[in-house]
């Protein structure tokens, strides 16, 4: 089964390597090891890699550039085992970059899964890590299972249904497993709606956002974007309202906090004073398949499984079945094939970084077009 995908004529297109790579300089030049940050950088293009561009390049000036400039990243920081299980582990992250610090919790859980056919890594003082589902996927890519959950720390920017005060993040949460040879099943997703993202996106871009995304203090829909950063809208839950389900939304932002940073002790969003994304807590789990049965069944059933959704019968055959994970699986292979697309903004934001640490940015394919 073969997809087109539609390739952007009017972006600016970077080569892949070349735009990890010069990422990967820009963190090296705030501190982090070069293996370091050959992860993060990845890591962070990986949301314009897949499409999710809510998580991509665009928050390197945004996010990740303040976090050092404010000291609340460490690009020197160890993950340091507090306590150790086995399957099981403690780990302090020091305040380290959550984009490196992800992959490296994912890491340890896969491999104590290689031994204990499960591993789990509760991790504090973490950062923000960008896209779930990209440390998830790796896992996946491996043959096991992989799950991550990252609260928000002490933000608090989403209100429970019938409360007056916001007192959660949005949590996001990543399943992720082995499909055969067809694209990893990727689940990478917001407790809300939407994430924040990507209603500053459409801010950045002078769109108005969909009724649904936004309600003001009394419930009423809001459409500008920018009325959520005056703190005259608010994120609604997945589900929408309470009547259409916002009180799954709210569930899964517990469980979230519970797992995530009940469990190793991280500043949770209801008890916090701070107000911001400090001191974060991650859940990540990864299952070794083979360590429970024998492997090449699980995976001969998992291709099965994936498989036959991508063959059920389609009420359009314009719009055939997919599952998470096969567009944005889709993106990338067009994206590595034609060049990564990045708004002529970004891509003027990244020649602004290049400039201020005296690196030169990536030529694009073609310019823009």
């Amino acid at each position: 089964m073969t997809t087109t995908a539609t390739v952007d004529r009017t972006a600016v297109r970077l080569d892949y390597d070349e735009l990890a790579g010069f990422t990967a300089e820009v963190f090296t030049r705030r501190g982090l090891a070069p293996d370091r940050a050959e992860i993060a950088a990845r890591a962070l293009v990986h949301g314009d890699l897949t499409g999710v561009t809510s998580h991509g390049l665009a928050n390197l000036t945004r996010l990740y550039l303040p976090l050092f400039d404010d000291k609340r990243a460490d690009p020197a920081a160890d993950l340091e085992i507090v306590a150790d299980r086995g399957a099981a582990l403690l780990v302090d992250a020091h305040d380290a970059l959550g984009l490196w610090s992800a992959r490296a919790a994912m890491d340890l859980a896969l491999e104590r899964a290689g031994t204990h056919g499960v591993g789990m890594v509760s991790l504090f003082n973490g950062t923000h890590f960008g896209c779930a589902g990209h440390f998830t996927a790796h896992a996946a890519e491996q043959g096991a299972l992989g799950f991550l959950a990252g609260n928000c720390g002490g933000q608090r920017i989403i209100r429970p249904p019938g409360a007056a005060e916001a007192l959660l993040g949005t949590n996001p949460f990543s399943i992720a497993a082995p499909a055969g040879p067809y694209p990893p099943y990727v689940l990478d997703m917001s407790t809300t709606v939407v994430p924040t993202g990507r209603v500053r996106a459409a801010a950045r871009a002078g769109r108005s956002v969909p009724e649904g995304w936004l309600v003001d203090d009394a419930g009423r829909p809001v459409t500008d974007p920018t009325a959520f950063d005056r703190g005259e809208a608010h994120l609604q839950w997945l589900g929408g309202r309470p009547e259409t389900g916002s009180y799954k939304g709210y569930a899964l932002s517990l469980m979230v906090e519970a797992l995530a940073a009940l469990l190793p002790g991280a500043e949770m969003g209801p008890t916090s004073t701070k107000g911001r994304d400090d001191n974060i807590g991650f859940f990540v789990l990864a299952i070794a398949p083979g360590r429970l049965r024998d492997q090449g069944t699980f995976l001969q059933q998992s291709e099965e499984l994936f498989g036959a959704l991508l063959d059920a019968p389609a009420l359009d055959p314009d719009s055939p079945v997919r599952y998470p994970g096969w567009p944005e699986a889709q993106h990338a292979r067009a994206a590595r094939e034609h060049g990564v697309p990045l708004a002529a903004p970004l891509f003027a934001e990244l020649e602004a970084v290049a400039a201020q640490h005296s690196l030169t940015v990536p030529t694009p394919l073609g310019g823009t077009r």
